[in-house]
């Protein structure tokens, strides 16, 4: 506590939210999505096609607007706890762009920020790219504030004690409370190359491979709590959406789509779909789960339903505010309670030297890690 009796957060005089970002409008998603596939030689093409699930919902990703409803229910926790921590929103892909906010910053006098990304798992493309965004956004900012990215937060308890409760609630909505159901975690795939170089060999780091390890643990506590609850043992697995690039290269499996198949041939007649890889309802949710995979289950006879991602629960946003106190009591010197559930214990606060190399360009630097 500082000397008014309020939480310290001190050394920090803001928070940075770190996101995705999606299009506004339908202008937006061609360029979008060439700012997201940039230097991967996707044809326009190609992109029109993958924008036409923006299209469904009138040309704009739902990610923006839930961020901004996030922070309003961070400024709103912070000031009921007596913080006082400008908060700032920047984006990878989209407007509010990172760079245009770190300038902002800069100009506010932000001398140290703590930084949250939306993304609450290890990999190249969940972790590191954003802190490679964060190195070149500061590198092109005179005087750019430093930033601390918070740790991974798949396994912290404000993460998933809104999912168990998702999970129940959508059990509930299935005739006979889904007894019989099968509980179906879903998260973003990528490479299996990726995945096989998720976290570090950096024994100060997440150990490889990171990323599905990260996911099943997530996903088996989530599991064992709903037992608890319900007293039925519901069998689960962890199955893969959103895949793109080239049909030459790996990427994780099954896709949820082909592993409802299976479980229809199985005669499993009841599923609920976690997003287990997701904060909030945008595109991965609400067109591969809510659109493609539910008329892959009304068409093969499966009663579906999909549980809540955690988006501006209160224990969410309060693991956020957490999140922030725990970092700068370390960055003080003491040494903080470090909450995490299932089998693996919490994340560095720093990834480890190597972790999550980037494939095409392994020299890329990034921000946050022990070889910045």
């Amino acid at each position: 506590m500082n000397p008014a009796g309020h939480p310290d957060v001190k050394p920090y005089d803001a928070l940075l939210v770190l996101s995705f970002g999606g299009p506004e409008k339908p202008d937006d998603v061609v360029p979008f999505l060439e700012n997201v596939t940039r230097g991967r030689g996707i044809p326009r093409e190609r992109l029109a096609e993958v924008g036409e699930h923006y299209f469904l919902f009138g040309g704009k990703s739902p990610i923006n607007d839930q961020n901004r409803a996030l922070i309003a229910e961070l400024e709103k926790d912070f000031a009921d706890q007596g913080i006082d921590l400008p908060i700032y929103f920047g984006n990878r892909n989209w407007e509010p762009y990172l760079a245009d906010t770190l300038a902002r910053m800069t100009a506010d006098g932000v001398e140290r920020a703590a930084v949250f990304a939306t993304s609450a798992y290890s990999s190249w493309s969940s972790c590191r790219q954003y802190r490679e965004n964060l190195w070149d956004a500061v590198e092109q900012t005179e005087g750019a504030p430093r930033l601390d990215k918070l740790r991974q937060y798949y396994n912290h308890p404000g993460f998933l004690e809104p999912v168990v409760d998702a999970c129940l609630a959508a059990l509930a909505d299935l005739p006979t409370n889904g007894d019989a159901a099968r509980l179906v975690f879903v998260t973003h795939s990528i490479p299996t190359e990726m995945a096989e170089t998720s976290g570090s060999e950096d024994p100060l780091g997440q150990p490889r491979p990171a990323y599905v390890r990260q996911h099943r643990s997530a996903a088996d506590e989530v599991a064992a709590r709903v037992r608890a609850a319900t007293g039925r043992a519901h069998r689960h697995d962890l199955v893969y959406c959103s895949r793109s690039g080239a049909p030459s290269t790996p990427w994780l499996e099954p896709d949820v789509n082909d592993h409802l198949e299976e479980l229809a041939s199985d005669g499993v007649a009841q599923v609920v779909l976690i997003p287990i890889g997701f904060v909030s309802d945008h595109m991965e949710v609400i067109y591969d789960l809510d659109t493609e995979a539910m008329a892959t289950a009304e068409r093969l006879g499966i009663q579906a339903v999909r549980a809540a991602t955690a988006g501006t629960d209160p224990r969410f946003v309060a693991m956020v505010r957490d999140l922030v106190l725990e970092r700068a009591a370390a960055e003080r010197g003491a040494s903080p309670e470090r909450p995490a559930v299932g089998s693996l214990p919490a994340g560095p606060d720093i990834c480890g030297a190597g972790c999550c190399p980037n494939a095409r360009n392994p020299q890329r630097p990034a921000l946050c890690g022990r070889d910045s």
